[in-house]
């Protein structure tokens, strides 16, 4: 934990004087029990009124400065405790921002939920206890010296009750400590398997797998509900053996301090006294155990953001990358390959070597799994290849400032993400300062201008979580829609107008030819109708380049490639809408 502390610095007014204002609410509640005894011993056992009233206003007077005290605590406590929350999420979030495509399979998204939300509550409650926590200290040992200022004899009952008190909170934090990680792993499966059914709910329906989903659910909540009653019930013993040793010790000074009274030795207002002292180091005691109770959760937390920061993208930037590096975008794959696990023997890209001309448009056809979607995202550096280089305009990827990188590249991805907003917003998304003509031009190429102008609101229209209210082709329209808006040097079409009928497409591809064609066009397809019109078509077979050339030279020399047009095209009247 101690390594967010500089969360905290921005903020050291208020964690200097939450604690100097507890330090005044603990003083007065420690004038208090003396006061009392006063009153007790000068003023009623004397019948002494005036004593009884003056005595009692001051008491009246210390409680409101003690109140003064600890809402101040309170309140600069929870000042400083939400706003370390608030830039620790921050940062948390920035991080996760940076990471590569590797760290988020690693980091799973229910874990990384759980992290920026649960954990980091945790943590806030935790420092808004540690700066009120000066209270349980300073009580703990004025109390103590106050004790012993009354009677010395009466505190060696203390020698028993605080290192058997100190015993049962170390034997409870030892045990809870394991258990509190256990809670925060099952946690994250609970949200995890909640995040997956809330994203493919339809999917479940579909298939009427809903039964399936609820076992999976409470097998998960099982497993988390039964980690967090073992926690919860080694806690629960807590409080009960905290309050048998502070009731057994209250006995014993009422024991021991009454006959020291009936002989003489002691004041009757002078044993109260002693047992209110009593009591606040006592329940001192429970309140340093109920923090480090908080503090065994807070340490899993910490250790767990902690996984987080020390999590560093393998795409790093070099401290000489070029600027303005990208003009024509000429691509050029050199011997690449790549395996998602560097000590994986199994390469899913082996070998790649080829080139892609400005203007034009490189198609990539092969089986599921033959690694066409990894090939293209090592481009915009989602992943590092393994080894062998790719380079653009002369430039390796690797030596060109990221941000610039990927802003040079229109990227259509294969599953069309679209983020709750207007459609306008949507479509400027990669540029947010694109004016409303510019806007409309790119949904016209992108053939998503009439079905907008259909929509009650038209491009103010709100969408839905992931655009729910709109169909798959709708979906994948805006996002081609918003990859034109940048003007990409490259544009990469992952899978992207499969939901799209023929026509649509054909007047897309037609589209690219004109609008872009001074661009670079990776288009990665299923349907061989979609790449005819390719300059170049690379087939994977197994991670590597099978064959490539055009649909033409391609159908007279190579048999792969006509066994996939065959497959497709068998009883098809008309397999092909040229564009």
């Amino acid at each position: 934990m101690w390594k967010l502390k500089h969360y905290l610095r921005p903020y050291w007014v208020w964690c200097v004087l939450a604690p100097l204002l507890m330090l005044v609410e603990v003083t007065m509640d420690l004038l208090q029990p003396t006061l009392m005894a006063s009153i007790v011993d000068k003023g009623v056992m004397t019948k002494d009124l005036s004593h009884i009233f003056s005595t009692g206003l001051i008491m009246l007077g210390v409680a409101f400065i003690g109140l003064i005290g600890g809402v101040g605590c309170t309140i600069f406590s929870s000042i400083a405790s939400q706003n370390f929350g608030n830039d620790l999420r921050i940062s948390l979030f920035e991080h996760i921002q940076k990471f590569s495509n590797k760290n988020l399979d690693q980091l799973k998204t229910g874990s990384l939920i759980t992290r920026l939300t649960n954990d980091v509550v945790q943590l806030q409650t935790f420092v808004q206890m540690i700066l009120r926590s000066i209270r349980s200290p300073l009580l703990l040992v004025g109390s103590l010296v106050m004790a012993i200022r009354i009677s010395p004899m009466l505190t060696l009952i203390l020698a028993v009750a605080v290192p058997l008190l100190s015993l049962i909170l170390y034997g409870l934090i030892r045990l809870s400590f394991p258990l509190f990680q256990k809670m925060q792993v099952k946690l994250d499966g609970v949200n995890t398997v909640l995040q997956e059914n809330l994203s493919g709910i339809r999917v479940v329906k579909a298939f009427v797998r809903a039964n399936h989903e609820q076992k999976r659910f409470n097998t998960a909540n099982k497993d988390y509900t039964e980690i967090a009653i073992k926690a919860v019930r080694l806690m629960s013993l807590n409080m009960p053996l905290m309050m048998l040793v502070l009731n057994a010790s209250i006995v014993a000074v009422l024991w021991f301090g009454g006959v020291q009274s009936w002989n003489g030795g002691l004041p009757v207002g002078q044993l109260i006294a002693f047992i209110n002292y009593i009591t606040q180091l006592l329940m001192s005691m429970l309140m340093l155990s109920n923090m480090l109770t908080f503090f065994s959760r807070a340490k899993v937390s910490a250790d767990r953001e902690n996984e987080v920061f020390s999590t560093i993208s393998e795409i790093k930037e070099v401290v000489n990358a070029k600027k303005d590096a990208i003009h024509n975008g000429r691509i050029v794959f050199d011997n690449v390959s790549f395996a998602y696990n560097p000590s994986d023997e199994n390469l899913v890209l082996d070998d790649i070597n080829f080139t892609a001309e400005p203007g034009e448009t490189v198609a990539i056809l092969g089986a599921t799994g033959t690694g066409k979607s990894s090939l293209v995202s090592l481009i915009p550096r989602f992943y590092e290849v393994s080894s062998g280089s790719i380079t653009i305009d002369g430039s390796d990827t690797r030596m060109i400032v990221l941000e610039d990188l990927r802003s040079r590249i229109g990227y259509v991805m294969q599953q069309a993400i679209l983020f709750s907003g207007t459609i306008r917003d949507n479509i400027r998304y990669g540029r947010p300062d694109a004016t409303d003509e510019e806007v409309e031009e790119a949904a016209i190429a992108a053939e998503a201008h009439n079905f907008i102008l259909e929509l009650p609101q038209g491009y103010d229209t709100e969408l839905g979580q992931r655009g729910i209210n709109l169909s798959g082709g709708q979906k994948q329209r805006l996002s081609i829609a918003r990859a034109l808006l940048i003007q990409p040097t490259i544009l990469i079409m992952d899978d992207s107008t499969s939901a799209l009928d023929a026509a649509t497409e054909s007047r897309i591809r037609q589209m690219l030819k004109t609008r872009l064609r001074s661009s670079t066009n990776i288009l990665i397809a299923q349907r061989v109708t979609s790449v005819i019109d390719a300059d170049r078509i690379l087939v994977l077979e197994n991670g590597r380049i099978a064959v490539q050339g055009t649909h033409d030279g391609l159908m007279n020399s190579s048999e792969i490639y006509r066994d996939i047009w065959r497959s497709q095209m068998k009883g098809e009247e008309v397999p092909y809408v040229k564009a």
